[in-house]
């Protein structure tokens, strides 16, 4: 069989490699296979990829010719709807099986969307136990999150550790880690780990924290951090599901400009949080607060920022209270094998 398994950001790749190691014996390849690299690939903002427009032109073109040429038996996307759903769109027209991993954020925002997301893949497989209500019957099927069979068993906390998750994207960085930097000294914390998530995420983390006293940087790492850490800053993405899943008290932090900002405000509207643990606490109609506090754009400062991460750091009764919710949160995204599942729906 010929999969063509393309993953635009560095979580699908996680799953990516997953679903490989269920097809041992298949023909694989993505889009590092024709020169195109995560990093290049993962870009946010409505300015930032229009300033690279020709670049994801030259994208598109290339993978629909390797569709055409290669011919694949099945086109597997993975996120990246902007890309993917595209791809995949132009997959079918030609006859070819597609399956999309994980779905587009419609509870959140551009519920308006759900009819071209049927009619651009033959198949669904959601992460979330809430996603394939909103699809017409049989399209979307819930399969569990694969980053929840990967966490289990008790973490060996080491006493006033931070975790801080800045992000993978340059942009993310540097708008976020100086923040990150100044709540350490407030916090109480001994010291912090930064895990950076690729070559280039490292060389930026570098430059800001220029040695600066208590802090280590390392070359991935993410998860095991987080199951040793006392607690946790973490920017908006797939990290805040893991530092749940690890059961680390994380306050979740976001800045991004103030344009985009504007825009997005005025875009959501289903949920009232940004955190996947706190929407599945959302969805799930639970009672208080929700298990990760939530500090963005002009919320997200130094000082509150420590003020949450201190009560954890001083207190370890308020910090299993902390660790005990995300845990109860995220306990329904555990399912047998979610890559199984996934690839049940590829040779299906």
């Amino acid at each position: 069989m010929k999969l063509l398994l393309l993953a635009g950001e560095e979580s699908g790749l996680i799953y990516a490699r997953r679903i490989r190691a269920e097809l041992p014996d298949a023909e694989i390849r993505g889009y590092s296979d024709y020169g195109f690299e995560t990093a290049d690939l993962a870009v946010m903002g409505v300015w930032a990829v229009l300033k690279r427009i020709f670049y994801f032109l030259g994208v598109a073109r290339t993978m629909k010719r390797a569709i055409d040429e290669w011919k694949p038996d099945v086109v597997c996307t993975i996120d990246y709807p902007g890309m993917n759903l595209k791809l995949s769109a132009y997959a079918k027209s030609k006859g070819v099986k597609t399956v999309h991993v994980v779905c587009p954020q419609v509870w959140a925002w551009r519920a308006g969307r759900i009819p071209g997301i049927e009619r651009s893949t033959g198949r669904l497989c959601c992460f979330f136990p809430f996603e394939p209500q909103l699809f017409s019957p049989g399209f979307a099927e819930f399969v569990g999150h694969p980053l929840a069979e990967e966490f289990s068993g008790e973490s060996a906390v080491e006493k006033g550790l931070l975790a801080l998750l800045p992000g993978s994207r340059l942009g993310e960085i540097e708008r976020i880690l100086p923040t990150m930097l100044e709540t350490l000294k407030l916090s109480g914390a001994k010291r912090a780990e930064i895990p950076a998530a690729n070559d280039g995420a490292y060389r930026a983390i570098q430059k800001i924290v220029n040695g600066a006293e208590g802090v280590t940087v390392t070359r991935g790492g993410a998860r095991e951090l987080l199951l040793r850490a006392d607690a946790a800053l973490v920017a908006s993405g797939t990290a805040t599901l893991e530092a749940a899943l690890a059961k680390c008290p994380t306050v979740l932090v976001y800045k991004v400009s103030a344009i985009f900002a504007f825009i997005m405000r005025r875009l959501i509207k289903g949920v009232r949080h940004i955190g996947i643990a706190n929407i599945i606490w959302e969805k799930s109609s639970a009672a208080g607060e929700a298990p990760m506090p939530e500090l963005l754009q002009e919320d997200f400062t130094a000082g509150a920022a420590a003020e949450i991460l201190s009560k954890w750091l001083r207190d370890p009764a308020a910090r299993e209270s902390a660790a005990g919710r995300l845990g109860e949160t995220v306990a329904s995204l555990k399912s047998e094998s979610a890559a199984k599942k996934i690839v049940e729906a590829i040779l299906c």
